[in-house]
C-alpha cells in the first residue's frame, strides 16, 4: 500500500509540473548509488514517506541520514509523511523501528557511529510536524502535499499553448471578474464551456498574468482523475485541499476538473479561486453568482482562421490552399480551439487533394461531434504511431516521458519517431518532461482501447 501511495504522489507531482526524483530499488545497485546521493544534495525539497517497515532497510536509513544532513547544512526543506505509523514510533525507536534497528546492530559494531547517525536522523525527522495518515483519505492528503510543495517553490509560468490565439481579450475579461483591486474579500470564480473550448488554456493564461501578486499560488490539474485512481476511505470527507496549510493566507488557487466545492472562508482576504467544474450546476448549487461565472465561447471567425493557419501551414510552405477548403475546415471545427489545433496539425504540409479527401470523410458523418473530428487525425496514423498513442492515452498520461520511452521501447515500438509524429499532430504534448493528453483526446483513445480489453 505504501508503494501505491508513493506512486500516486509521484504521479500527482509530475502532473502539476513539479519535477520529482523518485527513489527505487534499482537505484540502490552499483553505480546508481552516487546518482541517488547527488539527487538528494541537489534537491530543494525532500519528501520522506515513513511506514512500518521503513527502518528495516539500511538504504532507507542511509538516505534519511543524508537528507537530514542536507537539512542542517544546506537548508533542505524536509516534509515527512507518516504512512500508517505513529510519529512517536519513528522518533522514539519503539515497536517495529526498535526491532529493525536492533537487527542492524550486529552487522556493525555495537553503538557504531552509523547506527547512532540513523537513530538521530529518525529522531529529528520524527519531530518534524507534517502529515500523519492512518485511515484517512489518501487523495486528500496527496492534494495537500502538492499544494504545500507548490507554495515552497518559486513557480515558473505555466505552459499555455503553442499558439495562444484569441486569449488576450479573454484574459482581460476574466481578470476584471476577479476584482483584483480589492483585498477585503475572498472570491471564487467559475469557468464554464463545452469540451475543447479552451477553459484550461484560459485559466493558465490568467494564472501566469497574476500569480506574482499572491504570496501563495497553485494550479491543481485533473483533481477528479486523481481521486478516481485512489481508494477513498470516506466519500463524505470530500476534497479538503489546503485548509491546514493556507488558512487565512492570501492565495491564488486554480482547481481543474472538480466535482465538489468547499467553503472559501478558510482563505485569507484577497484570495482568488478559479474552478473549472464538470458541470455548470456545481457552480450555481454552491452559491457562485452568475456574475462570477465566465462562459468560454467559441472563437470568432477571425481568431479561428488565424489559429487554423498557424497549425496548418509551415513557415516556408509554398503550397496554396483554396479559400473554400479553409472555410469548410472552419465550419467543421465550429470555433473549438482543440478541433482547430488537431485538424490543422493533421493537414500541415498536405496538398489540396488531401484536404478534399479529409473533408469528404467528415461530410459523410451525420451529426458529428468533436470526437468524430479527433478520430480523423487518429485514423491517419500508421500502425506504430497508433499503438504508441493508445498506450500513452490509456496508461501513461501524466507519466515521465523518458520512463515511458523505455517501457514502450521494451515492447518493440518505434517510440522516438512515434512521439515526434504524435506531437506534430497535436495528439499529445510534453510539458516539463511529462506526457500530456487532452481529456477529449484521451477519451477518444479509450474508445479504441475498450474493445481490445479482456473481458
Amino acid at each position: 500500500m505504501r508503494n501505491n501511495f508513493v506512486g500516486h504522489l509521484y504521479h500527482a507531482l509530475h502532473q502539476n509540473g513539479i519535477y520529482t526524483f523518485r527513489d527505487s530499488e534499482e537505484l540502490k545497485k552499483g553505480d546508481q548509488i552516487s546518482m541517488l546521493m547527488k539527487a538528494i544534495k541537489e534537491s530543494c525539497i525532500a519528501i520522506i514517506v515513513f511506514s512500518n517497515d521503513y527502518a528495516s532497510s539500511t538504504w532507507c536509513l542511509e538516505e534519511l541520514a543524508k537528507i537530514m544532513e542536507c537539512k542542517e547544512q544546506k537548508g533542505l526543506t524536509v516534509l515527512p509523511v507518516f504512512y500508517k505509523v505513529d510519529p512517536k514510533e519513528v522518533r522514539g525507536g519503539r515497536e517495529s523501528y526498535r526491532r529493525a534497528l536492533a537487527k542492524h546492530e550486529p552487522k556493525f559494531e555495537k553503538d557504531s557511529k552509523k547506527v547512532k547517525r540513523w537513530r538521530k536522523a529518525l529522531f529529528d525527522a520524527g519531530n518534524l510536524s507534517r502529515w500523519h495518515l492512518n485511515d484517512g483519505d489518501e487523495s486528500e492528503l496527496i492534494q495537500r502535499i502538492v499544494m504545500e510543495i507548490s507554495t515552497h517553490l518559486d513557480r515558473k509560468p505555466l505552459h499555455v499553448a503553442k499558439h495562444p490565439v484569441g486569449l488576450d481579450s479573454r484574459v482581460v475579461q476574466l481578470k476584471s471578474m476577479l476584482n483584483l483591486q480589492f483585498d477585503d474579500d475572498v472570491l471564487m470564480v467559475g469557468l464554464w464551456g463545452k469540451g475543447g473550448i479552451g477553459k484550461i488554456t484560459l485559466a493558465k493564461a490568467v494564472y501566469n498574468d497574476i500569480f506574482r501578486q499572491f504570496g501563495n499560488s497553485c494550479f491543481l490539474a485533473n483533481i477528479l482523475s486523481l481521486r478516481e485512481g485512489l481508494v477513498v476511505s470516506s466519500v463524505d470527507r470530500g476534497i479538503n485541499l489546503v485548509q491546514d496549510r493556507l488558512r487565512h493566507k492570501k492565495v491564488l488557487l486554480i482547481l481543474d476538473d472538480v466535482d465538489d466545492l468547499r467553503e472559501e472562508k478558510w482563505f485569507g482576504n484577497g484570495s482568488r479561486i478559479i474552478v473549472t467544474p464538470r458541470n455548470k450546476y456545481l457552480l450555481t448549487s454552491h452559491g457562485i453568482d452568475l456574475d462570477h461565472v465566465y462562459e468560454v465561447k467559441e472563437l470568432d471567425d477571425g481568431a479561428a482562421c488565424e489559429l487554423l493557419r498557424k497549425h496548418a501551414f509551415l513557415t516556408q510552405q509554398k503550397l496554396k490552399i483554396r479559400t473554400d477548403l479553409m472555410d469548410s475546415v472552419l465550419q467543421h471545427a465550429k470555433g473549438l480551439p482543440l478541433a482547430l489545433e488537431v485538424l490543422g496539425s493533421f493537414l500541415r504540409g498536405r496538398t489540396e487533394h488531401a484536404w478534399e479527401s479529409m473533408l469528404n470523410k467528415l461530410s459523410r458523418i451525420p451529426d458529428k461531434t468533436i470526437n468524430d473530428v479527433l478520430k480523423i487525425s487518429y485514423d491517419g496514423l500508421e500502425e506504430n504511431e497508433r499503438e504508441v498513442f493508445l498506450h500513452i492515452a490509456c496508461f501513461f498520461k501524466g507519466w515521465d516521458s523518458e520512463y515511458t520511452k523505455k517501457v514502450l521501447d521494451s515492447c518493440d515500438f518505434e517510440v522516438a519517431i512515434g512521439l515526434e509524429i504524435l506531437i506534430e499532430r497535436s495528439l499529445i504534448s510534453i510539458e516539463h518532461n511529462i506526457l500530456q493528453v487532452h481529456d477529449l483526446i484521451q477519451l477518444m483513445g479509450n474508445g479504441y482501447c475498450e474493445p481490445r480489453m479482456p473481458r
